[in-house]
């Protein structure tokens, strides 16, 4: 596999005019082993793989590419990975770098959990101070226990509250509905969630000044972990503001992504790193290999 790849790759050059790229990495075997990829935004092509996922790494990729073609790169899609962020920095100081919008939204995710599971934590120390019933079924005149009551139904609200509003059932919507009633503090951080969705609905000016309402509200919402949330944002505000002009994010590499673990799958694994990116290139990469006694045709586009 290695060796037919060696051979494709002498018959193009796989960085030409490349001048968007998305930079991500990618978890192909156990144990913590990576991969680096680069894609082009332009052509969807897979340009670039090697393992690892660090500063060394990412350098590799530009070495290759050499200082000509890097001060050609204009736009450099990733997430708010510090090593992808300070290499870009380094080698293609005039690009444009655009913040992924799925793990901005993520973020405010993650935060809303860590608030439903205060909230949970809060329910389950009020239950604890509540009676206990003795043995049998509980009678008539026994008296409510709250706090069990309230600790049960938040812990089934996760996808409730995880879950855009378009795609809620009838059931998560009454859930939604419970919430706004008996825990509004975590109510308001389920609207602050959807709050930084809809920043990256509507885009470009309108965008920036959705923003800018956001993280004026994140900070007075006397939530900690949404306050530690609104100052992260505030400090990846210009790759941010860059996603919302240029519309690019990181659905094209994770599609790539998801076709590198298919390829791992049917070949039941790789012994080697090698092995898997030599597939992944000359299934992704845009071009066939030369077959013997065969003429090669360009692909026809669609």
């Amino acid at each position: 596999m290695a060796r037919v790849w060696a051979d494709t790759e002498k018959t193009f050059d796989r960085f030409a005019d490349l001048r968007r790229i998305g930079i991500d990495e990618i978890s192909y075997k156990r144990h913590h082993k990576y991969l680096t990829v680069v894609v082009d935004h332009d052509s969807g092509r897979l340009v670039w793989a090697a393992p690892g996922r660090d500063t060394k790494t990412l350098r590799r990729f530009f070495d290759a590419l050499g200082a000509q073609r890097c001060a050609q790169i204009t736009h450099v899609s990733a997430d708010a990975a510090d090593w992808i962020a300070d290499v870009v920095a380094q080698r293609c100081p005039a690009a444009i770098r655009c913040a992924d919008p799925f793990h901005v939204v993520a973020w405010a995710t993650e935060a809303l959990d860590v608030e439903r599971r205060r909230a949970w934590n809060d329910a389950r120390a009020l239950a604890r101070t509540e009676p206990t019933w003795g043995r049998g079924r509980p009678g008539k005149d026994t008296a409510p226990r709250p706090g069990r009551e309230h600790a049960r139904k938040l812990k089934g609200a996760r996808y409730a509250l995880w879950k855009n509003p378009e795609d809620l059932t009838e059931r998560q919507n009454a859930k939604l509905a419970w919430i706004a009633k008996t825990d509004t503090r975590l109510y308001r951080a389920y609207l602050l969630k959807e709050g930084l969705r809809h920043v990256f609905s509507v885009k470009g000016e309108e965008g920036k000044q959705a923003l800018d309402k956001w993280t004026s509200w994140a900070r007075r919402c006397r939530i900690p972990v949404f306050v530690e949330l609104a100052g992260r944002i505030v400090r990846h505000r210009v790759a941010i503001d860059a996603t919302l002009d240029h519309g690019l994010s990181q659905g094209l590499i994770e599609s790539t992504n998801t076709k590198i673990r298919l390829l791992t799958r049917i070949a039941f694994g790789f012994r080697s790193p090698d092995a898997l990116i030599a597939l992944a290139m000359l299934a992704l990469g845009g071009h066939r290999p030369a077959l013997p006694g065969r003429i090669n045709h360009p692909r026809i586009s669609q």
